[in-house]
C-alpha cells in the first residue's frame, strides 16, 4: 500500500461564501485557481453565526446540540467552555504511524484543551486556554473588564482612524482602516506552514496540516497594496441596506443596526465593503504563498487541499456588519473548495447541493482512508468529488444558535423556496427566497403562509428531535413557538 495522501486545510475566519468562486466578489486569484483545479461547493453553510460553535462542528461533524459548544468558549459569559465529554474531533482518528499532524493558527473550540490534546504533533495552541478542565464549576474569567479600565483590548488596530463607532460606556471602535498587516491574528501561521512544507520532514511520511488564519475578521485592516486593488472599484450598497426597515423583525436586529452600525454613513459603509474585500484578497495572497511552497516541495500531486471558512460576514447587508444573532444568509454562507488530485473527476465543477460544515469531518476521514466510531450529523462529500450520482441528498439546511454573547434561542430551516427562523426571544421570520433572496420582507404573518409555517416548523422540530436538541421547554413563558414540538406526534394521538 502506497503512502496516504497529504491533507492541507486552509481555514479562514469570517469569510463570506460569495467572496470566492463561483461568485468572485473579491479579487482572489489563488482561490480561483484552486476552484479551477478542484471542486467548488457553492451552497455551503455553517450551523451557527460565530466562531466556536461552527468550528466545533467542522472538527466533530456534529451540530451544537450534539457537541455542546454554543458560543465563543473564552468569553466571560460563555454557555459552555468546550465540547461535551466523550466528543471526539476527526484528528483523533488519524493513525500516527500514517500521518504527521500539524496545526497552526486559530483553534477556538475549547478553553480546556488544544490541538496537542486532540491528536496533533506540532503547531500552536491557537489561543490561550483559560480554564482547568478538572474544575468545571470554575468562576467565569473577568478579563473582559480590562478594555474598560484603559488596557488595550485584544483586537487589531488600524493605522488610520476610520469608521468610528462611539457608544457611551464602551471602547471606541474604528471598524475599518489601513492595517499594520501582521501575517494573521494568530502569529506567523502561514510562515510556519511554509517552513514545514519546505523542510525534509514533509517528505518523510504523509502529513495533515491545519492552517487557521484570521484576516477577514473584523476589525477590517488590510495592508495598503490589497486595498489599492479596489481603489477604482465602484461599490454599490446592497438592496437590503436601503429597503429593509427591520419592520416586523426581532427588536434585537434593529438595536444592533441603530445603536452600532447605524452610526456609519452610507459612504463609510461603502469604504468598509472595500476594506472587507481587500481583507479577502490579503487572505488569498497568504493562501497563494502556501500553495507556492506546496508546489515547490514536489508534493502537490499527492496533497488534498481544502479551503473553507468558519462563518461569514453581513458586509453591509441590512445595514449590518460582522456576524451574530440576525439570521441572514451572509453570516452563514461560507466558501468550500476541495482539490483531490488523485481522486476527483472533472475538475472545475461547481456543486450546488446544500453542504454543511458537519460534512467536513466524515469527508476528511474518508479521504484519509479512516472510519470513525461516531455517528456524524454530516455526510461525506467524497461521492461528489468522484463525480458519482448522489441520490437522496439533503433538501434543507438547518441552523442552531443560542445567541453569541447576547443570548437568544434561535433555530432555522431553509430549502430552496422558504426559510423559517424560530426566534424564542422575539418575532419569527419567514422569507420567500425565490422572490426575496435578500431576506428583506418577513412574510411569516400572512394568512396564505400558515400552512408553509406549519410544515417548516415540523421539519425544524424533526431535525431537533433527531439531533438531541432540547430547546423544547414547555413551561408557559418559554413555549413561544407558533407550533411547538408536539406537532411531530399529532398523528400518534
Amino acid at each position: 500500500m502506497g503512502q496516504k495522501p497529504n491533507i492541507l486545510i486552509f481555514y479562514v475566519d469570517q469569510q463570506r461564501g460569495d467572496s470566492v468562486a463561483p461568485y468572485n466578489r473579491a479579487i482572489t486569484p489563488h482561490a480561483a485557481t484552486l476552484a479551477k483545479e478542484g471542486i467548488t461547493f457553492s451552497q455551503a453553510y455553517c450551523p451557527s453565526p460565530h466562531c466556536s460553535p461552527s468550528r466545533t462542528t467542522f472538527w466533530t461533524g456534529l451540530y451544537p446540540s450534539q457537541h455542546g459548544v454554543w458560543n465563543n468558549v473564552n468569553v466571560g459569559n460563555a454557555l459552555s467552555r468546550g465540547p461535551y465529554d466523550g466528543v471526539k474531533v476527526w484528528s483523533e482518528f488519524f493513525d500516527k504511524q500514517d500521518y504527521f499532524m500539524i496545526s497552526h493558527g486559530k483553534w477556538h473550540i475549547s478553553s480546556y484543551d488544544g490541538p496537542f490534546d486532540r491528536g496533533f504533533d506540532e503547531g500552536s495552541e491557537g489561543g490561550k486556554n483559560l480554564y482547568d478542565r478538572s474544575n468545571l464549576n470554575v468562576k467565569p474569567s473577568t478579563h473582559e473588564w480590562d478594555s474598560y479600565r484603559g488596557k488595550e483590548p485584544h483586537r487589531k488596530k488600524p493605522k488610520t482612524d476610520t469608521g468610528l463607532i462611539r457608544r457611551s460606556g464602551y471602547p471606541d471602535v474604528h471598524l475599518f482602516g489601513e492595517g499594520n498587516a501582521p501575517e494573521c491574528l494568530y502569529g506567523n501561521t502561514v510562515a510556519e506552514g511554509k517552513k514545514f512544507l519546505e523542510s525534509d520532514r514533509a517528505k518523510e511520511k504523509a502529513w495533515c496540516m491545519h492552517i487557521g488564519v484570521g484576516n477577514t475578521h473584523d476589525i477590517y485592516t488590510p495592508p495598503k497594496p490589497f486595498l489599492d486593488l479596489y481603489k477604482d472599484t465602484e461599490i454599490e450598497l446592497p438592496k437590503s441596506f436601503f429597503e429593509d426597515t427591520m419592520h416586523n423583525k426581532p427588536t434585537m436586529y434593529r438595536r444592533i443596526r441603530e445603536q452600532v452600525f447605524g452610526k456609519l454613513t452610507p459612504e463609510q459603509h461603502k469604504e468598509c465593503i472595500k476594506h472587507y474585500l481587500a481583507c479577502c484578497s490579503y487572505v488569498d495572497h497568504q493562501f497563494g504563498e502556501l500553495m507556492k511552497s506546496l508546489e515547490s516541495s514536489g508534493l502537490e500531486d499527492n496533497t488534498i487541499v481544502i479551503y473553507l471558512s468558519d462563518h461569514g460576514d453581513y458586509m453591509g447587508e441590512h445595514g449590518l456588519w460582522t456576524k451574530g444573532l440576525p439570521c441572514f444568509q451572509g453570516a452563514y454562507h461560507v466558501p468550500t473548495i476541495i482539490k483531490w488530485p488523485q481522486g476527483q473527476k472533472q475538475p472545475g465543477r461547481v456543486i450546488n447541493e446544500f453542504v454543511s460544515a458537519a460534512d467536513m469531518a466524515p469527508t476528511i476521514l474518508e479521504l484519509a482512508g479512516y472510519e470513525a466510531d461516531t455517528d456524524f450529523a454530516g455526510d461525506s462529500l467524497v461521492p461528489f468529488l468522484k463525480g458519482e450520482k448522489v441520490d437522496g441528498w439533503r433538501t434543507e439546511m438547518y441552523t442552531q444558535s443560542n445567541g453569541n454573547e447576547q443570548y437568544g434561542i434561535q433555530r432555522s430551516v431553509m430549502n430552496r423556496k422558504w426559510k423559517l427562523v424560530y426566534n424564542g426571544f422575539d418575532l419569527d421570520e419567514l422569507y420567500d427566497l425565490e422572490n426575496d433572496p435578500e431576506e428583506i420582507t418577513n412574510v411569516v404573518s400572512l394568512p396564505e403562509n400558515e400552512q408553509v409555517v406549519y410544515e417548516m416548523y415540523k421539519k425544524l422540530w424533526r431535525f431537533a428531535y433527531e439531533h438531541d436538541d432540547v430547546c423544547i421547554n414547555s413551561y408557559m413563558p418559554c413555549a413561544l413557538a407558533t407550533h411547538g414540538p408536539g406537532i411531530l406526534f399529532d398523528d400518534e394521538q
